[in-house]
């Protein structure tokens, strides 16, 4: 059997399965053959990242990858959040025993075919179907929410605020299948996927919040949006964001705020704007990035790191922290894996976590899908509701 026909029956089975775009690389790498997956919770989270602390890869498979959630890391910084009456994970990580890389050619690295190729069972497919599309919150109560944050604005409270809102309905879907049909329209290089017998996450995340290579952690913060059916080409996007005051302050806001954030783990004077405002093109819309650098400091921790970098503040707020504070008093949705991380960890000299948006969690039946947009008091209740279904409509096309 060649590696080609291992792949086409593993992707057509109910094995669990993470697929992952490695950008840097222009390919894609699937993970199989989990000898480890580890539920993390408050509880068990620092002996987690003490482990990791300890942990080196020393095979080309071998890793920790899975997410933090949204809540775990609201909690490890030590603030309350929502109770979550479901049983979904607050964290996942998975470690492989098989990584495909998906390039030219089709590359198989195993510990052992054996295992790979054992237990294959052709994944059942169920037909039930509602499709029907509901919002939370929808525009009365969004503005509602709306107009409550503009007046901590004004006092002071927050600079900049992001709402989040709740796209779901109940389809079956192929998650394998749908993820690959999404990177053909919409390559973004966080993206990621995760088959599990318990729950499935699709994700066209554009957004890194770290990478470490060495001593070296890079940030690359997305503030500004707009519709291509407005802007035609990355170049009237460059002179859109350039001119329009709303868009270039929220940047500058999540530039500094992430520029402070990077300054608590990494040397004096080390923390530099590598590439300042720079536009990414997706299918729907255009996006205004930046990238800032740091040298971390000899002694930091992984804890330390996870604590000032989670949650990544450019799909918050500023300040962070009284930030989430203002969110998670009036959200009512618990965001689970939107706004979270998801990423790999080979080594303290080597690991990236993205930013979970743009993701479908498939979990008991039910598809969801968050979108945020970052008020400030120049916004309006009306055009930030737009650009939220803007952002979530590549994924919400699939659920149709």
């Amino acid at each position: 059997m060649d590696n080609s026909e291992i792949l086409s029956i593993l992707l057509k089975s109910d094995k669990d399965l993470i697929i992952f775009r490695n950008s840097e690389k222009n390919n894609f790498e699937i993970y199989t053959d989990f000898v480890e997956k580890i539920n993390l919770n408050i509880g068990n989270l620092d002996k987690f990242l003490n482990k990791l602390e300890r942990f080196k890869s020393n095979k080309p498979y071998d890793c920790y990858i899975g997410f933090f959630g949204y809540e775990l890391l609201c909690k490890n910084i030590n603030l309350k959040v929502n109770k979550d009456s479901s049983s979904f994970p607050e964290g996942v990580f998975f470690r492989p025993q098989t990584k495909i890389i998906l390039d030219k050619k089709i590359k198989v690295i195993t510990k052992s075919k054996t295992i790979l190729l054992e237990d294959l069972k052709i994944l059942k497919k169920n037909n039930s179907n509602n499709s029907k599309i509901t919002v939370s919150p929808n525009v009365k109560v969004y503005e509602k929410i709306f107009n409550k944050f503009k007046k901590n604005i004004r006092a002071g409270e927050t600079y900049q605020i992001k709402i989040a809102q709740k796209y779901s309905n109940k389809k079956d879907i192929d998650v394998v299948n749908l993820f690959f049909d999404l990177m053909k329209k919409n390559l973004s290089p966080e993206s990621f996927c995760v088959r599990n017998k318990n729950f499935n996450i699709i994700s066209c995340s554009p957004e890194n919040l770290f990478r470490v290579k060495g001593k070296k952690i890079v940030t690359s913060p997305i503030a500004g949006t707009v519709s291509r059916d407005k802007i035609k080409s990355t170049k009237q996007a460059r002179i859109f964001f350039e001119n329009n005051q709303k868009e270039d302050k929220e940047h500058n806001m999540i530039v500094d705020l992430e520029r402070n954030d990077l300054s608590r783990i990494t040397k004096a004077n080390s923390v530099k704007i590598q590439n300042l405002k720079f536009v990414q093109k997706y299918q729907y819309i255009f996006h205004n990035v930046s990238e800032i650098s740091g040298t971390l400091l000899d002694n930091v921790s992984l804890s330390e790191i996870i604590k000032a970098m989670m949650p990544g503040g450019s799909v918050i707020g500023c300040p962070k922290i009284n930030t989430l504070k203002l969110l998670n008093k009036e959200e009512k949705e618990p965001r689970r894996i939107y706004t979270g991380s998801f990423g790999y960890f080979r080594s303290k000299q080597d690991m990236s976590f993205n930013i979970i948006i743009r993701s479908i969690l498939n979990f008991k039946k039910n598809n969801e899908v968050f979108a945020a947009s970052g008020v400030i008091l120049d916004s309006t209740a009306k055009n930030e509701y737009h650009e939220n279904y803007l952002k979530a409509k590549s994924l919400l096309d699939l659920l149709k």
